[in-house]
């Protein structure tokens, strides 16, 4: 609850581990019938046993774990107990020879105890801001400022120089680089074995053992959170010199992978070239081995900037870049070389040089304002100001008091205090988590205007959805392609960094993307297919300027588009089936757009079918367009028929007028129908434009239902049928009254269109 969960808690050691206890061996003879094995006294201090062993490091004096198992005959000589390995306890994969026991463990004792196999490993899942929890030193400062115990850090004293070798360092690059700490040590033995007491330590913390010189390094960025590396000195070439890369630049790294470095990735660089990724890994070429005598220390500070995500351009990832991507303490520098030292000194031996220090540059620990009302604000409860005090004392923060706000300077090893709000959290988890009570939210609703002469495009979804239209959502990047070949559009707006080579440009038109839905549907044998989408779109207009709609240079209107393929109708009994065409998207485009008047015009467009297409015009305005997809954009895209496609611009459909009461009639209407010759080329849209201008009052509606081309007709005319239906809202119309308002449109329709009466 406090912000470091334990993610698991088990034992050091095997459950199962029991029965073994310290045996030292008294006498070693080779077996009389085995070359690879030997013959062992061991002592338990209350009995000696004879144990059979073929162990490589077997010897006189040596204490080892050894497990009663009863008489057992090997090869002819008997065994009463076993010697075992690391392995066979279950400690650690290593079986390369008996698991060599302190000299100070006590004969007979029980094992776990002298090895520390009753301790527990706790797992902690850490958030990538808590970087200062990734040594024991930060995990137990939190557990001091949580309960309260008092921390014991470990005490560092400096080692004293015992020469004055020294390795010159320079810092090119500073901002990458802030500070530069070593030590030459010279005459160590790098062949020493490393205790038992760090081995365990280290593979309990998931570290395997490599030798001392490495076993130390990281035994010290466990313990300390400092990352160290160690150099065989005389493998530099001249000074070593922290700098960006240089394009061509190439390093074989420890874990034996060449990588190629550039002017954004931190060198750790001598004369030779690149000898080390800066605060990721070493290299291969100055690596301290088995014949290495005299090395070189190095405790570096690396800023998160000039680490961040190199490891991974690289597909590997280190201990060193885990925690400098994140932060490290810049302060504890010569405290890891110190400490480093001594350890070595005491498992390899050597003579120290002098420890250098080259600071350049460091970050500036901005002090953070935390004020009172503003904490108990965000906290939901009112927090004593003596309690966020006493949290930022238990945590060892630098704190000053004001009238109402706290000023906190954080320390060097807390990347994550930067802000206002950092510093609540650490009030509220000092606090304590659960003792924040639980508030329902409170919604403040208050009614919004909801105005008769707006629509949400909601409604416009809604309306879609009810014509068996199902909504999708498309990347409103897409490819270039459909831009040329739909829109007509040879310039969009290019993306700098697109996520696909195919999705590189912002769409100015809804119809690639639903031409792609479509052709992805029919591909997977769905047959009938309606779909449609709101969304934006990206043009280019050097006059707009930031708004809702726009920002500078660019539109992003709101549009609304649809397709339809495949049959009108799902598969029925009693209806022949038969495919989709213009006239039933037309009609699902009249009912989305009304009450609005709404007239269609011939025109053309670059993604439909010359002679099956129109611009659609709302209240005299072009607001979209509506049509078949052009056959050749049908054979490009595969499709076997064509899907007919409408988008219009939302901003227009969005304002409706004022609902107009109208008294309905009781009186019963009359109907009357009219069939006139008019020129082939006259448009019905003008005959209706000159009906609804001059039409008789008592005429209430006129429909066209029947549109007849034959050879009984003259040529170059077409007939054209309606019906009219004529009401009056006071009284019954008479026979003579329809007939009159009949006679009054066939005469205006003449001499408008020069239409006749069919015979």
């Amino acid at each position: 609850m406090a912000g470091v969960e334990v993610e698991s808690c088990e034992p050091a050691g095997p459950p199962q581990l029991s029965g073994v206890v310290v045996g030292e061996i008294t006498a070693v003879k080779p077996h009389p019938n085995a070359d690879q094995l030997t013959v062992c006294k061991v002592t338990t201090g209350k009995k000696t046993l004879q144990v059979v062993c073929g162990a490589p490091n077997v010897r006189v004096g040596m204490k080892a774990p050894l497990a009663d198992i009863g008489g057992k005959n090997l090869r002819g000589v008997d065994s009463e107990a076993m010697l075992c390995s690391a392995r066979e306890l279950g400690l650690s994969d290593d079986h390369s020879g008996l698991l060599e026991l302190p000299k100070s463990a006590k004969v007979g004792s029980d094992v776990r105890k002298v090895l520390g196999l009753d301790d527990h490993i706790f797992t902690l899942k850490l958030t990538p801001n808590r970087a200062d929890c990734l040594c024991v030193l930060g995990v137990a400062r939190e557990v001091s400022a949580l309960t309260g115990a008092k921390l014991r850090a470990p005490e560092i004293k400096p080692v004293l120089a015992k020469n004055r070798a020294q390795h010159p360092v320079k810092l090119t690059a500073p901002e990458g680089c802030g500070r530069f700490a070593g030590r030459v040590i010279r005459d160590v033995n790098p062949a020493a074995p490393t205790p038992q007491w760090m081995r365990r330590r280290l593979e309990g913390a998931g570290q395997r053992s490599i030798s001392a010189l490495v076993d130390v390094t990281n035994y010290v960025m466990l313990e300390l959170g400092r990352p160290l590396h160690v150099y065989d000195l005389d493998k530099l070439r001249g000074p070593i010199d922290v700098r960006w890369g240089r394009k061509g630049e190439k390093v074989l790294l420890l874990n034996e992978q060449e990588v190629e470095v550039d002017e954004s990735v931190l060198c750790i660089t001598d004369d030779s070239g690149v000898i080390g990724l800066g605060g990721i890994m070493g290299g291969e070429s100055t690596k301290a081995d088995a014949a290495t005598r005299n090395i070189f220390l190095e405790s570096a500070f690396f800023y998160p900037e000039a680490v961040a995500g190199r490891a991974r351009r690289y597909n590997f990832a280190s201990d060193a870049s885990h925690r400098f991507e994140r932060g490290v303490d810049f302060a504890n520098n010569v405290d890891g070389i110190e400490r480093a030292t001594r350890l070595i000194l005491e498992l390899c031996g050597g003579e120290p040089g002098p420890s250098v220090d080259k600071a350049a540059r460091l970050p500036k620990r901005k002090p953070v304002r935390m004020r009172v009302a503003r904490a108990q604000k965000i906290l939901g409860m009112p927090v004593p100001a003596t309690e966020m005090q006493r949290a930022f004392t238990r945590l060892a923060f630098p704190v000053k008091r004001e009238k109402d706000a706290f000023t906190v300077t954080p320390p060097s090893y807390r990347f994550d205090i930067a802000i206002e709000e950092d510093l609540i959290e650490e009030v509220a988890r000092l606090y304590g988590f659960e003792r924040i009570a639980a508030h329902p939210p409170r919604v403040y609703a208050a009614m919004l205007p909801a105005p008769e002469t707006r629509r949400a495009l909601h409604a416009l979804r809604e309306r879609l959805a009810a014509a068996d239209y199902r909504e999708v959502i498309n990347f409103s990047f897409v490819e270039p392609g459909w831009e040329a070949d739909l829109a007509g559009e040879a310039n969009p707006i290019r993306l700098l960094n697109p996520i696909a080579i195919h999705q590189s440009v912002m769409r100015t038109s809804l119809m690639g993307s639903l031409v792609s839905n479509v052709r992805y549907n029919q591909a997977r044998k769905v047959p009938r297919i309606r779909v449609f989408e709101v969304g934006r779109v990206y043009l280019r207009d050097a006059s707009a300027q930031d708004g809702p709609l726009s920002v500078a240079g660019v539109r992003q209107p709101v549009h609304i588009g649809a397709a339809a393929y495949g049959p009108v109708l799902d598969e029925q009994w009693d209806t022949a089936a038969r495919g989709v065409d213009f006239f039933d998207v037309k009609a699902d485009l009249e009912s989305l757009v009304a009450p609005l008047p709404v007239r269609f015009e011939p025109a053309a467009h670059p993604a439909l079918h010359p002679g099956r297409s129109a611009r659609v015009l709302v209240d005299s305005k072009p607001a979209g367009w509506i049509g078949e997809l052009h056959p050749k954009w049908q054979q490009k895209y595969e499709l076997p028929q064509p899907p007919v496609l409408f988008e219009m611009e939302a901003e227009p459909l969005e304002s409706v007028p004022l609902p107009r009461p109208q008294v309905p009639s009781k009186y019963p209407p009359v109907v009357r129908d009219m069939a006139l010759l008019f020129d082939s080329n006259t448009p019905v849209q003008a005959v209706f434009d000159a009906i609804e201008a001059e039409k008789p009052p008592i005429v209430r509606a006129v429909r066209l239902f029947s549109l007849y081309r034959g050879e009984t007709l003259p040529p170059k005319r077409k007939s054209l049928a309606f019906r009219v239906v004529m009401q009056h809202t006071e009284r019954t119309l008479v026979d003579a009254e329809a007939d009159a308002a009949r006679d009054a449109l066939v005469a205006l329709l003449g001499r408008k269109f020069s239409a006749i009466l069919r015979n």
